[in-house]
């Protein structure tokens, strides 16, 4: 398997984290005390750390100035085992960047280094490597890696995708850069003043004119809590919204962002995929606490059952009505948004309980269903009147109810005046089982049929 390779500026990130309840007699300045120290590679280090955590059993490569001080010594210590590190020879210190921090929040930042490093020649086995890459990605923190001409060549012979993370004292990404990664006021800085305002239109218009300016293959804007909008310089832009993040330290979030893609790459994502999920991956970087927690090693997501278990928990504690209903919802229509939204209005949250893919062929025939299980789960789950999605094995919902064991069990239909299959499972813990109005017209089965006479 061919290694991803992050290439750049590594430098070591120093966060000093303690407590302040009073201020200094002599200044409007906080007293920090019970100063604790945490070190963290920073920079393109950072990045391929996280690439790393993302690729998996892909071996992820290093190629980074580093001088001969203790700072360097330091930096390879905490990559060592993570990444595989090819140094180019450097002078001028390693870059140190020191936060004070209080709680979540910043007080200052310290840095020292010098702001350039010489580079020496670039090995041959790194210009192998970045060569022969599956993905590459150029994390610049602007110290002058990327303006080498030998580093420049090697890119320039990547068979592998180039993803570009810019810095505003950085050099220009190589025209054979297939996606360039710049936050919103980056983009603005290299636009300049011809493109004002912030809106998505004016962000729009900063990437087209980034791709013509680069002419890279595609350029993608990071936009913080707002996502990411993705050019290819022409036609309507594709833009990614984030899940919102509540709290969470946004320090490392650009790194995560760019490192995800490039994995997603390297893995066989066209560029949209990959877009898509370094939003998804870099927000849950922010929420698990950022660069901070660079060594933690990531959740597993919860089950949905769990997710599941903590609403109803949560409804039930504070009294309220847990209603529950089920179908099959091959094709969501406008039946089913009827009976869904009634539902919704009869309790308190709503848990939709839907038949798997084996279940609905065996009650609906071999040619059913037409969406996946797990598509139409992620359908109904948009619905803002849907809580959760259940999907249950069986041919009838009583296993699953037992579970939810729901206070109303609403079904749309013809059902009136009979008694719901399921009316005797609820008795047991005094559920009730209604039916509501049913909206004429309106089946999968007829939406089928009518496909196939056209």
């Amino acid at each position: 398997m061919k290694p991803v390779v992050v290439v750049g500026d590594a430098l070591l990130d120093v966060d000093l984290v303690g407590t302040a309840s009073r201020l200094t007699p002599d200044a409007p300045v906080p007293v920090v005390e019970d100063v604790q120290t945490h070190e963290r590679p920073g920079g393109a280090a950072l990045a391929a750390v996280l690439a790393a955590r993302f690729a998996g059993d892909r071996e992820v490569v290093l190629v980074a100035p580093l001088a001969d001080d203790e700072g360097a010594q330091r930096l390879r210590a905490l990559l060592e085992g993570r990444v595989r590190l090819i140094a180019i020879p450097a002078a001028g210190g390693t870059a140190v960047k020191q936060r004070v921090r209080v709680g979540d929040h910043s007080v200052v930042r310290i840095d020292s280094g010098a702001p350039s490093a010489t580079l020496g020649a670039l090995p041959a086995d790194a210009a192998a490597v970045i060569r022969d890459a599956a993905a590459v990605l150029v994390a610049d923190y602007g110290r002058g890696t990327t303006s080498a001409p030998d580093v420049r060549a090697a890119l320039g012979t990547a068979t592998g995708p180039v993803v570009w993370d810019p810095h505003p004292r950085g050099a220009d990404p190589v025209p054979s850069a297939r996606l360039v990664t710049p936050n919103s006021a980056e983009a603005a800085r290299v636009v300049g003043g011809d493109v004002p305002g912030d809106g998505l239109a004016a962000v729009g218009a900063r990437a087209e004119a980034l791709i013509r300016h680069w002419g890279v293959g595609a350029v993608a804007v990071t936009l913080g809590a707002r996502g990411a909008l993705l050019s290819y310089g022409e036609g309507a832009p594709m833009v990614v919204p984030a899940t919102p993040v509540t709290g969470g330290d946004p320090c490392g979030a650009g790194d995560s962002f760019a490192a995800a893609a490039t994995v997603a790459l390297a893995g066989g994502a066209v560029t949209g995929e990959a877009v898509t999920t370094a939003v998804a991956t870099a927000g849950a970087f922010v929420a698990r606490g950022g660069a901070s927690s660079w060594d933690a090693v990531a959740p597993e997501p919860p089950a949905p059952a769990a997710d599941v278990a903590d609403l109803l928990a949560r409804v039930r504690r504070a009294g309220g009505t847990v209603v529950a209903t089920g179908g099959c919802f091959d094709l969501l229509h406008a039946g089913h948004v009827a009976t869904l939204r009634a539902a919704r209005g009869l309790g308190d949250c709503l848990v939709v309980c839907i038949n798997s893919d084996a279940s609905v062929s065996r009650l609906k025939g071999p040619t059913r269903p037409l969406v996946s299980a797990t598509d139409r789960a992620r359908v109904l789950e948009a619905l803002e009147f849907v809580d959760a999605v259940v999907v249950f094995d069986e041919d009838t919902p009583s296993a699953v109810l037992e579970q939810v064991r729901p206070d109303v069990w609403a079904k749309g239909g013809d059902y009136a005046g009979a008694d719901l299959p399921e009316a005797a499972v609820l008795r047991q813990w005094g559920g009730q089982a209604v039916v509501l109005p049913y909206l004429p017209g309106h089946s999968t089965t007829a939406l089928v049929e009518r496909s196939r006479v056209w």
